[in-house]
């Protein structure tokens, strides 16, 4: 039962309020005390206090609602305790790895468009970011019966492409390529800036090379091909590591043969313009600058790029959204990009741009020119070693030690990241992002093995529980808590941020812990250690389906 929809069709019959309205009005107080849920009175006259105590005059209540009371301009509702416990309990029971899932979705596609690291370039913890975001909402997603369709959007073409062909053709070794492809290529790539700020004309060359490119200069072609098929290699270790996976690689260089329909529509459509030999869309009126579509010397640009793959996934995909899970320096990028494609045509309520705050570091920006990157494959490796110490200090016969320290130490990583709003800049601290104390991932996963370990220790079915034995503070807290895990879910997958998961999985944890110190689970009295055991079983399965969903696994044992 939805207590609340329940409540909301209440209200629809007594205060003509529609359905609608009710549902965001309605909201849940930051007290227990005062009820489960309250409704503002302020619509219902101009004295909102006496318009609910009018109303709770007239509500006949139904039988999962104990009471109400008026608290100020608010309407409190009280749902039985006894009611949410069996409600929710039995529903776990029963769904197991499905409970919060919906069929909200009804199978409608969105496409994600997330991670795209460029070729050629380092997987940078800048990356992790969208990389991890956007795996979480495609979870998500299909979770609430969406079929999510997972992009990886590779930054596999354009000038920095140029400087590359330029800086191997002057300066590069096929051996050391291939001992160590991202570096070396990394080392071309700054060394080429290095001699550029010394001689201009290198930037010449660098844009007629990527022009010749563009153009199917064979030699470039190759040299490209075997950057992109080396970096990929090294690009699907890292997913591996994070287990993500995406429906579709398809980079820039896969719209090269779209790009001249894109630029015919538009000239059809009259939204181009000459301006100063390269071809613009004049965006003024909206008060944004001009989108390029193609530089004077006839070279596209990313731009031109992103309008032939939004076209190409509204026809390939059909989907109700497109999203892209891109950082928000990118932000006028994409008011650009949606108000071209409004022009052309496009429903614009579409397409979504989820954009996220950047790593901070105590050095200053991270610049890949200059060579100052921190790689994202170095912090795992780091994560899962010093959690591997951990490990050997407190656990020393811990079956599987190498995989729950992978487990472990990859968890710590992403969940420090996607416990924070997206929109925040996050610094980067080593420390913080790998501690292992208060609101972190291996917090919430050292709770999930420690349900784990009563279940195991307590060897007793938990079948025909009473559920009314549940009944004290600490008991209520834990199971209104996994009442609302649905919500939770919907909540993330309406605002596009996770965090509302993973705070949830903390505060999940905090009052299990609580009601563990609290509360003895194995004892004599078989009735109330059956009903507990139910309770610390429905914890571990909820927890995990909520870690499941964020990317992290949940390891039994610690």
């Amino acid at each position: 039962m939805n207590f609340q929809q329940e409540i909301i069709k209440l209200l629809v019959k007594e205060t003509k309020l529609k359905k609608a309205e009710l549902e965001n009005l309605i909201s849940v107080p930051p007290d227990p005390k005062l009820g489960d849920y309250a409704f503002p009175c302020f619509k219902l006259g101009k004295n909102p206090k006496e318009a609910a105590e009018m109303l709770k005059k007239k509500l006949k209540l139904p039988k999962f609602l104990s009471g109400v009371q008026v608290v100020g301009p608010y309407l409190n509702f009280y749902v039985k305790n006894e009611v949410i416990t069996e409600e929710t309990l039995s529903k776990i029971t029963k769904n197991k790895e499905d409970y919060g899932k919906q069929d909200i979705g009804k199978k409608q596609k969105v496409v994600f468009d997330f991670s795209s690291p460029n070729i050629a370039k380092p997987f940078g913890i800048g990356h992790l970011r969208s990389t991890v975001i956007g795996s979480c909402l495609y979870k998500v997603h299909n979770f609430l019966g969406y079929k999510s369709v997972g992009v990886n959007h590779l930054g596999d073409w354009g000038t920095q492409f140029g400087k590359l062909i330029v800086a191997f053709n002057k300066w590069g070794k096929e051996k050391e390529l291939e001992k160590d492809p991202i570096k070396y290529l990394l080392k071309l790539y700054v060394k080429f800036h290095e001699e550029a700020d010394k001689d201009d004309t290198l930037n010449d060359e660098a844009r007629e090379a990527f022009k010749q490119l563009e153009e199917g200069n064979e030699k470039y072609l190759s040299l490209w091909e075997s950057f992109k098929e080396l970096s990929l290699k090294e690009f699907k270790k890292i997913y591996q590591v994070l287990e993500i996976e995406f429906d579709s690689y398809h980079g820039e260089a896969f719209y090269n043969d779209k790009m001249e329909k894109v630029i015919n529509n538009l000239k059809k459509k009259k939204l181009t313009e000459l301006s100063q030999g390269a071809l613009i869309v004049d965006l003024e009126k909206y008060k944004m600058p001009p989108i390029l579509l193609e530089k004077s010397n006839g070279a596209t640009t990313y731009h031109t790029r992103d309008l032939a793959a939004a076209n190409y996934r509204l026809k390939q995909y059909k989907p109700i959204k497109l999203v892209y899970v891109v950082g928000s320096e990118q932000k006028l990028h994409f008011r650009q990009l949606f108000k071209v494609l409004e022009l052309s045509g496009e429903d614009v309520s579409k397409f979504t741009h989820v954009d996220f705050g950047l790593f901070r570091f105590p050095e200053g920006k991270m610049s890949t020119r200059k060579g100052k990157v921190i790689f994202l494959e170095e912090v795992l490796d780091k994560a899962i070693k010093l959690t591997e110490k951990i490990i050997e200090k407190k656990n020393p016969n811990l079956k599987n030690k190498k995989e729950v320290a992978i487990q472990i130490g990859v968890g710590a990583i992403i969940f420090a990241d996607l416990s924070n709003d997206r929109t925040r800049n996050i610094d980067f601290d080593w420390d913080r992002m790998l501690s292992f104390e208060g609101e972190t991932g291996p917090y919430v996963q050292y709770t999930h093995a420690r349900a784990c370990s009563i279940l195991r220790k307590a060897e007793k079915s938990f079948t025909k529980v009473n559920y009314s034995l549940l009944n004290n503070e600490e008991e209520l807290a834990v199971i209104r808590l996994l009442y609302d895990f649905p919500a939770a879910i919907e909540k993330a997958a309406k605002d596009y941020k996770p965090h509302h998961i993973a705070n949830h999985l903390i505060t999940l944890s905090q009052a299990f812990n609580e009601f563990y110190h609290k509360c003895p689970v194995i004892s004599e009295r078989d009735e109330q250690m059956k009903a507990r055991l139910l309770l610390v079983d429905s914890v571990r399965q909820v927890l995990e389906n909520g870690l499941g969903l964020l990317g992290i696994k949940a390891p039994d044992e610690m």
